[in-house]
């Protein structure tokens, strides 16, 4: 079984101290650090860019995964890798030639991820796998946070797990995960856990680190 990761969402982060907040959640024992990125088209909210990342940067070591929910990630990808991101996800549903995004992402010296909001077919991902390092199961539909967890996901995870066998491909979850929700999705095969509210709350390091504690279950 692969090593269960914990990657806490900045969008449930105090943007007020947001520097404050990363700092925290790091020394709490976070993986990684998520970023949600939003750009108001594909999904009805808007977030932050890569100034934002640029300047937390240098508050964290950890790799730092960055989720693009926009419209035109193939624009973007050089912006992301200048402000440090570590792993790019793009999303299936707007990505018209994945295969040439994945290459030029990994081109780029980054890992490469496809995320599959809950009404996408994993189809044709099949054909990608020598091309990706993590496929990005969404449990909610995006764009906002504080969402409940789609009981479906479950079965699209574990059709995920059968996609990619022996493959070293991380399989991530986003979307209403909690430590109700963690063992279920370990189960069906997920290794990397994305939680925004359920690790923020509490807003102090005691809290963050119980919090992240309680999502690396052992079944």
């Amino acid at each position: 079984m692969k090593e269960i990761l914990i990657a806490p969402s900045i969008l449930s982060a105090d943007f007020g101290s947001l520097a404050d907040d990363v700092k925290l959640i790091d020394e709490a024992g976070a993986d990684w650090i998520h970023l949600d990125v939003m750009d108001g088209h594909f999904v009805p909210n808007l977030t932050f860019g890569p100034p934002i990342i640029k300047s937390i940067r240098k508050i964290s070591k950890k790799p730092f995964d960055a989720h693009l929910m926009v419209t035109n990630p193939d624009d973007l990808l050089e912006e992301y890798v200048a402000a440090g991101v570590d792993m790019i996800t793009v999303h299936k549903e707007v990505t018209p030639h994945l295969d040439r995004t994945l290459t030029r992402i990994r081109e780029l010296g980054c890992k490469a991820g496809v995320s599959v909001n809950p009404g996408t077919s994993l189809s044709g991902l099949e054909f990608l796998l020598e091309k990706l390092d993590l496929i990005l199961v969404m449990s909610v539909n995006p764009g906002f946070g504080g969402q409940s967890f789609i009981n479906s996901s479950l079965d699209k995870i574990k059709n995920v797990r059968e996609l990619v066998s022996g493959n070293p491909i991380n399989i991530q979850v986003d979307g209403g995960v909690n430590n109700t929700i963690a063992p279920e999705v370990i189960k069906a095969g997920a290794n990397v856990l994305v939680a925004g509210s359920a690790i923020f709350s509490g807003a102090d390091f005691k809290s963050y680190k119980q919090n992240i504690a309680s999502l690396r279950c052992k079944l």
